[in-house]
């Protein structure tokens, strides 16, 4: 992408990182179906999937979000649905099952590249993702991008208070600045609300507590397929 011009609206992109960058839910909901297959004789899969939902939302104040939140959510799950009966056999699958997601290799997704270093120099590119710090640090490094980016933040919630305080602590405000991600919920809805633009690249699997409807009245909200559209985007916004 040429150097944009001066003075031009646009000077900062924020990146999220899981299902934006590389895959990332999926292997959760894999290993989900694993532990419900393993609980089958005290419920139905609905009834379980349901139950681990609710604790991960009752777990989410204390623990955030991340594989090790999502381990801890998993062993409650087993030992309320066995009435407290769980085998420490089974505890000790499910503490297996998180160190295969921490240690999982991370794929990027088709156009990420070339779009991360095409907008390289001519934007301010920002890493912002919520999740377990040492996770986020090892998918990052392990993915070969983070000469990419500016500045990365790590954050516990994505709310438009963050967005105000990332997009000003690394760059001159959130009204010059765009959110790109896949969660309608924390990357695009609280940009917008920040004052900045949200992007939405869709993923085929979304977390349940990530879902929301798209604010399609928003000015400032787009959507592409894949991040290969996003610069075309940009172009066609005169940003």
């Amino acid at each position: 992408m040429a150097t944009r011009k001066h003075g031009a609206a646009l000077t900062t992109i924020g990146f999220d990182a899981d299902d934006t960058l590389w895959p990332h839910e999926d292997f959760y909901r894999e290993t989900e179906a694993r532990l419900l297959a393993r609980l089958a004789d005290h419920g139905d899969h609905a009834e379980l999937s349901q139950k681990l939902l609710e604790i991960e939302r009752r777990n989410l104040p204390l623990y955030g979000c991340g594989v090790k939140a999502f381990t801890l959510s998993m062993i409650e799950t087993a030992i309320e649905a066995s009435g407290g009966r769980a085998p420490s056999s089974l505890i000790g699958e499910i503490l297996a099952a998180g160190r295969e997601l921490l240690r999982h290799p991370v794929v990027i997704f088709p156009h990420v590249r070339e779009t991360l270093a095409e907008l390289a120099g001519a934007y301010r590119l920002v890493l912002i993702s919520k999740g377990d710090l040492f996770d986020q640090e090892r998918k990052l490094e392990q993915s070969g991008l983070a000469d990419f980016f500016d500045a990365v933040e790590i954050v516990a919630d994505k709310q438009a208070s963050t967005y105000r305080r990332v997009f000003t602590r690394h760059a001159n405000g959130p009204e010059r600045a765009m959110m790109v991600g896949n969660s309608l919920k924390s990357d695009v809805i609280p940009a917008i609300e920040a004052g900045g633009w949200g992007v939405h690249v869709p993923h085929a699997v979304t977390w349940a507590m990530e879902s929301a409807e798209p604010p399609l009245t928003a000015p400032r909200f787009r959507q592409v397929a894949h991040l290969g559209e996003l610069t075309g985007l940009i172009r066609s916004l005169a940003l």
